[in-house]
């Protein structure tokens, strides 16, 4: 990239250049690149922005509900027009690959025409009462005013499929993205902006996490949604539990992939790959668990390996590359740390190697020793949130279902095989949001429900018909002439 892009807060209809620290947005492959360039605003900025969306609030619910979808589809085909500069910026924003960025793009504004249709869905029911001459019906209503606070990993795409039913849906919003990945963040709310929503409807508070404490503690908060980690994602559900404000949430994953003794391992060995080390592992349901039939073990795990020999780490912006770096340095570091950690603790490396200097790494695979050494093993339990593979071995699928049941986490799962009653007895086994039967772990569709089950999910589902469920509250009326 050239030139930094200048970033600006946006609260109540107005660019706002704020009077924070300094903020600069940096290429994680190249460290010396700045990407974008602003200063925060402060936590009296987050009073204004509230003030702002509150005033909005009436109006914007009163408008009809095609017009709020007009002006998602508006603000979707501005994403679209400008996708593929966008998707370079995203790359040299978070480090996932030119490919993976644009495709990001792109569904972020699919995100948007879907919820854009809203108006043309049902919108509520109507029930028999058993009095004479009346009518029962069941309506739904904004909630109020929402904070949205998003992460890094999917700097656009996330936020589009939070903040776009919540304003289809009537509400009015205060908006903050991670630190790190403030253009992409910039980009969305001006696609919004230059869609034509009214002043004060969004509202985006560019900063640190004293922001993010000043929308979850905001006296003028009607409702919060949140991804992150499990243990920030439970502290903030306490916090707004408190004041009786709804919360929904999508936390941590510790995702497997089941590969059982009649799975075709090809497609399986692919699936996992991509599971695994697209996005550089980054993925809140990206593969980081593989429980494998020890029929098949050695098999897959030559295939596997096989497959990782032509996968090229490197500048994320060339074509030539299929994983870029992770985020910063420091979250290299982090997970290097993790992985030395983990073999102390009796894993064996399956599969290294050497990755650029800086936030690359090399894709890793750990097989965890035996017994209940490797359940507690930390690889096993730990979300690194990068390019690792902890890997155990089962015998047949009642102890596969039980090793991918393991522990508190439950976001996704993958299960490959050629028999169609086991997967379907996988539906009812394997406790998890979201159950792939011979595709990889991570994905998601606008258009169907996205979330944990146990610990990995918090409040109502996001996605789809689902979102309506967080982003308004019913009203039972009983109507009689």
């Amino acid at each position: 990239m050239s030139d930094a892009v200048e970033l600006k807060s946006l609260i109540g209809g107005d660019w706002r250049e704020g009077a924070g620290a300094a903020i600069e947005s940096t290429n994680p492959a190249r460290p010396g690149e700045v990407v974008a360039r602003g200063r925060a605003v402060l936590p009296a900025d987050v009073d204004d922005a509230f003030a702002a969306a509150r005033a909005a609030a009436p109006a914007w619910a009163a408008t009809p509900l095609h017009a709020r979808g007009e002006v998602l589809a508006r603000a979707a085909a501005i994403i679209d027009a400008n996708a593929e500069a966008w998707g370079a910026e995203l790359t040299a924003e978070e480090g996932k690959t030119l490919a993976e960025g644009i495709g990001e793009v792109r569904r972020a504004a699919a995100v948007l025409r879907y919820q854009a249709e809203a108006g043309n869905r049902e919108q509520g029911s109507v029930f028999a009462s058993p009095r004479a001459g009346e009518q029962i019906l069941v309506t739904h209503k904004p909630l109020g005013v929402v904070g949205v606070v998003t992460p890094f990993n999917f700097p656009i795409a996330i936020p589009a499929w939070k903040i776009a039913p919540a304003l289809v849906y009537g509400n009015t919003v205060v908006w903050k993205p991670a630190s790190a990945v403030p253009l992409l963040a910039y980009r969305l709310a001006s696609a919004l902006h230059d869609a034509g929503l009214p002043a004060g409807v969004l509202n985006l508070v560019l900063g640190g996490s004293a922001l993010g404490d000043a929308i979850v503690d905001h006296a003028e908060l009607d409702g919060l949604t949140f991804t992150g980690s499990t243990g920030v994602g439970r502290s903030l559900a306490g916090r707004v539990a408190a004041r009786g404000v709804p919360m929904q949430a999508e936390m941590g994953g510790k995702n497997a992939s089941v590969v059982l003794a009649d799975a075709d391992l090809d497609l399986a060995a692919e699936q996992v790959l991509f599971g695994a080390f697209r996005s550089t592992g980054q993925k809140c349901t990206a593969t980081s668990r593989l429980v494998l039939d020890e029929a098949i073990a050695e098999d897959f795990l030559d295939r596997l390996r096989a497959l990782l020999k032509n996968w090229r780490v490197g500048d994320p912006s060339s074509p030539a590359s299929d994983m870029g770096p992770v985020v910063s340095e420091r979250a290299a570091s982090d997970i290097a740390a993790s992985v030395m950690q983990a073999v102390e603790g009796g894993a064996r490396v399956v599969l290294g190697g050497e990755a650029p200097e800086g936030a690359f790494l090399a894709p890793t695979l750990l097989e965890m020793p035996a017994g209940a050494a490797g359940e507690e093993n930390l690889a096993w339990n730990e979300e690194f949130f990068g390019p690792v593979l902890s890997i155990r071995r089962v015998s047949g699928v009642r102890e596969a279902f039980e090793v991918a049941n393991h522990g508190d986490l439950g976001l996704s799962c993958a299960v490959f095989t050629r028999d169609i009653a086991t997967a379907l007895s996988a539906v009812d086994g394997i406790d998890v949001g979201m159950l792939h039967v011979n595709s990889e772990s991570a994905g998601a569709d606008p258009h169907v429900p996205f979330g944990g089950a146990k610990r990995s999910g918090y409040g109502p589902k996001e996605q789809g018909l689902a979102a309506r469920e967080f982003f308004t509250h019913t009203t039972t009326v009983y109507l009689r002439g």
